[in-house]
């Protein structure tokens, strides 16, 4: 009992030091709330329903800021005055916005009297504002186009960074700034660029005329400054996916609720099995489902001993570690059919620790429903009754097991709380099987699975199974019944060409999701000239959105051409080009990404339902949330977070800021921040 109270009246003492160490005296307090107005950590974005203003909101909804929209022309929208921009909380005067998002330097019209409270407000605070598309003239401290500037189409336009802009909010950059041009045919960029006036900082440029102008700038004047933006983009655009995280730091200050990193993992699915192949003759894969002609033309690819070890020389060479999701009873199944020696699964072995390991079901059978695959679809299986026939709760708990168990003897190192299944069975499959396996989430629970993998083309959410979450995953389009880049452009043709070209045609049947190409790709060159390319884009289109969902592909893609690897050589290689190392790949574990979408979620509905309060005094930073709920939180170098006595260097350092997933220290309610300087 002496201990416990003795316990009780230190951690009182404790806190109460803490206390008096931030006390004033009263006249100070009142003083300090008069000099030093609080500003809430919120953005305001006007919107005029333009792709730019959209493509700066989804960063911001993306990334966990917390923003007011005010869309112009919704009927009732609240009008933008001193009310709306400012008040006072406990005697302090209070900025209810850390910055201003408008469609462009104004767009209320002349003599508008809520662009006069905008400026007003933003002189009195310092708050900053973005004018998400404007053109190049005086009033925004630009010369006129004609005045050695530049107005038109911009695919392809190779834009700088400058020395500016990298000392700057882009200095996670490279430096080079390309514009998308994906096809020669379709217009796919616009704006202008214009010679800075006196006040203008150009921090983006590219040739024009003589000389070169401006596409990114900062304008300051009359007691404001604006982040000036002279060309029309879309959310989904390389070149301002490229610029996105340095717009919201520079809008505001660098300090501001929201964390992004750029992902990148590669699951590289049926490790130890083999793939079935896809035949050129009969554009269908003999011994999967409903392939006419097939039986007896059955074939399948397999990685070899020579390819295990490619890709641990592949991996070293680029610095980066593949994912390897396996089958260690299709592994040894293929052993025994094969003389009772398997070079592969030796090698694999012998290089155990180079590659992350991940569950893929020890055999890779189905998981869900009982499959009748005489009809194409295949459908489920019913009883006698009707019900649907599921593979048993103890099925499927000896799949998990029992490839947990062969990595244990042969000290595989795994986390034995993932596990990917084979087809991402088990979970609902639509149309035939709308609802997940009643008995998948009972045999994940026992074996203590909490991160389960699903198809994000499907479901790209993450929901609970039982106790256990989903991690959604990319697939890429390079095919897993392709050994060969010959058979992938053969595979392409068959989807994305019309009948008339000798396709399937499904791309004219579903043209709200497919596009037929013009001509079939050559089958000697088509992989390599046109769907490497395409796919290293989505991929790169991923990473560069805040997106830490892994992609996955197969075995048979490490396998005879190796087809994977000029995917993700042309992925690494751009963006180790266009990004500065302080912006390193992020190339983590599926728990951790499920950890990730996890705090997401949360954050997201705290948001959603106005339970976070978060503002900065001066150099203090205060954040609260609900319990539980962690906090996204971004700030500059040299900020610390306060502990009970001290304080701590806060988060980590990434893309020239530091940040992390944060809350409250022992015996205090809020985070507390202490920004340098």
């Amino acid at each position: 009992m002496v201990t416990r109270n003795r316990t009780s009246r230190t951690a009182a003492a404790l806190a109460a030091a803490v206390l008096m160490s931030v006390a004033l005296p009263a006249a100070s307090a009142e003083a300090a709330a008069a000099a030093t107005p609080r500003i809430d950590l919120k953005v305001l974005v006007v919107d005029d329903g333009g792709s730019s203003v959209e493509a700066i909101t989804a960063e911001l909804r993306d990334t966990g800021v917390p923003f007011t929209r005010v869309r112009l022309g919704a009927s009732g929208r609240p009008v933008i005055d001193a009310a709306f921009l400012s008040d006072t909380v406990d005697g302090r005067p209070r900025a209810k916005y850390q910055g201003v998002v408008l469609p462009n330097e104004n767009p209320f019209g002349e003599g508008s009297a809520e662009m006069a409270a905008l400026a007003a407000y933003e002189t009195a605070f310092g708050i900053r504002q973005v004018d998400a598309y404007t053109w190049a003239h005086p009033g925004v401290g630009l010369e006129y186009t004609d005045n050695g500037g530049y107005s038109g189409q911009l695919d392809g336009t190779r834009a700088a960074v400058t020395a500016a802009g990298k000392a700057g909010p882009f200095g996670y950059l490279g430096g080079e700034v390309a514009f998308e041009d994906n096809s020669p045919l379709v217009p796919e960029s616009f704006g202008f660029m214009g010679r800075p006036r006196a006040g203008y900082t150009s921090f983006v440029d590219a040739p024009a005329g003589a000389g070169r102008a401006s596409l990114v700038g900062e304008y300051a004047h009359d007691g404001r400054t604006e982040l000036v933006v002279t060309f029309g983009y879309n959310q989904h655009q390389r070149q301002f996916r490229l610029l996105a995280r340095g717009i919201v730091d520079w809008l505001t200050q660098g300090v501001h609720l929201g964390r992004s990193r750029n992902y990148f993992a590669v699951h590289v699915d049926d490790v130890l099995a083999p793939d079935a192949r896809w035949n050129t003759e009969l554009n269908c894969t003999p011994g999967d489902y409903a392939c006419a002609g097939g039986e007896g033309r059955e074939s399948t690819i397999r990685m070899t001993a020579d390819d295990a070890r490619y890709a641990v020389q592949w991996q070293q060479a680029q610095g980066f570690r593949l994912d390897m999701l396996f089958n260690a009873g299709a592994g040894e199944e293929w052993k025994a059919e094969n003389g009772g020696t398997d070079a592969l699964t030796a090698q694999l072995l012998a290089d155990k620790a180079r590659f992350r390991w991940l569950n893929h079901t020890y055999t890779h059978p189905f998981l869900g429903c009982v499959q009748d695959t005489a009809a194409d679809p295949w459908t489920c299986k019913k009883d006698a009754q009707g019900a649907v026939q599921y593979m048993s709760r103890a099925e499927i708990s000896a799949q998990i097991r029992d490839n947990v168990d062969w990595a244990a003897a042969k000290g595989v190192p795994l986390d034995r709380t993932e596990l990917v299944t084979g087809e991402h069975s088990g979970l609902r499959t639509l149309p035939q099987q709308p609802q997940d396996n009643p008995n998948l989430a009972g045999a994940l629970a026992d074996n203590g699975v909490k991160w389960v993998g699903s198809d994000n083309s499907r479901e790209p959410a993450q929901r609970p199974v039982g106790a256990a979450l989903t991690v959604p995953r990319h697939p890429m389009n390079v095919y897993y019944n392709t050994g060969t880049n010959a058979e992938m452009a053969d595979e392409y043709n068959w989807i994305y060409t019309s009948r008339a070209h000798g396709g399937s045609g499904l791309c004219e049947d579903n043209p709200a999701t497919s596009t037929c190409l013009p001509a079939p790709l050559d089958t000697a060159t088509g992989y390599l000239g046109h769907i490497v390319p395409q796919e290293a884009r989505t991929a790169l289109r991923h990473v560069l959105a805040n997106d830490p969902r892994p992609h996955y592909v197969h075995q048979s893609n490490l396998a005879e051409d190796r087809t994977l690897y000029p995917v993700l050589d042309r992925v690494l290689d751009d963006y180790r080009t266009l990004f500065a190392p302080s912006a390193p790949l992020v190339n983590q574990s599926m728990k951790d990404t499920g950890i990730e979408l996890g705090r997401r979620a949360a954050w997201d509905k705290a948001l959603a339902a106005g339970r976070v309060t978060a503002y900065r005094i001066g150099t203090t930073v205060t954040v609260k949330a609900p319990s539980g709920v962690l906090a996204p939180v971004t700030a500059p170098a040299g900020t610390r977070k306060q502990l009970l006595l001290t304080t701590a260097e806060f988060g980590t350092a990434y893309a020239g800021t530091r940040s992390a997933w944060t809350g409250p220290e022992a015996l205090q309610n809020a985070v507390v921040l202490r920004l340098p300087g």
